[in-house]
């Protein structure tokens, strides 16, 4: 029988993060009424990530999925989403920067009214605890307002790494992202318009990690240049 929530992880060398986060996760999902199953998706790591995700989820159910070099965050999470079988797929980075516990009150919003639910620094209702720099902030201020202007509508923070699905649409979605860079959310999140699926933005818990992996300078014009692409990529 398929478990009902499954929890995807992305992780890059994250041998320092990664104990207490998936630490964290296996004490909520223990506590649940609910099966569930956590899938580290493991993007070319040179340090002991791999080890840790073994050692920690030994006897929990669970998936470590391996590529043999570094492809990009986008890749990471497209992988574990499509591996996932649970009825609802959440995948959340691995500094846990959003509370795993939030996902209760997301489940709660897809079980009735949305089938793409995700996470928001941006609205009224959020509780940012540890902000980013001003530059960074910034930038992602500015990026989300070029990602409206392109691809997608009305959604004011595309970038918070805690997104939850209905596994249909998981499965649908992720089958059709091809990039794999950080702005593989804008994607998503276009692409769900676009094929008529329900989003919601939900109002989260945020404290922002100091080991961000976003290079300030150069990845905002990566991801400005991918988001000019999404069009041409899904016409």
């Amino acid at each position: 029988m398929a478990p009902y929530l499954s929890v995807v992880i992305p992780a890059y060398n994250e041998d320092l993060r990664l104990p207490h986060t998936l630490d964290a996760v296996l004490d909520f999902l223990k506590k649940q009424s609910y099966d569930s199953e956590v899938l580290v998706s493991d993007d070319g790591s040179r340090d002991r990530t791999v080890a840790i995700a073994e050692e920690k989820l030994v006897d929990f159910p669970h998936k470590i999925l391996t590529t043999p070099r570094n492809r990009g965050k986008g890749y990471a999470v497209r992988q574990g989403m499509l591996a996932a079988t649970g009825q609802y797929i959440l995948f959340t980075d691995a500094d846990l920067s959003t509370p795993i516990t939030e996902v209760s009150r997301f489940l709660d919003y897809l079980r009735i009214d949305c089938d793409v639910a995700i996470g928001s620094r941006a609205l009224p209702d959020s509780q940012i605890e540890i902000h980013q720099g001003f530059l960074r902030e910034t930038m992602g201020k500015v990026f989300n307002l070029i990602a409206q202007r392109w691809a997608f509508k009305g959604v004011r923070d595309s970038q918070c790494g805690f997104k939850c699905f209905r596994r249909e649409a998981a499965h649908k979605l992720f089958g059709e992202q091809k990039l794999d860079g950080f702005s593989f959310d804008v994607e998503i999140v276009y692409l769900a318009q676009k094929r008529g699926y329900r989003v919601l933005e939900l109002p989260v818990i945020w404290r922002n990690s100091a080991q961000s992996r976003v290079q300030v300078l150069s990845d905002p014009l990566r991801m400005f240049r991918d988001v000019l692409k999404i069009r041409r990529l899904h016409p």
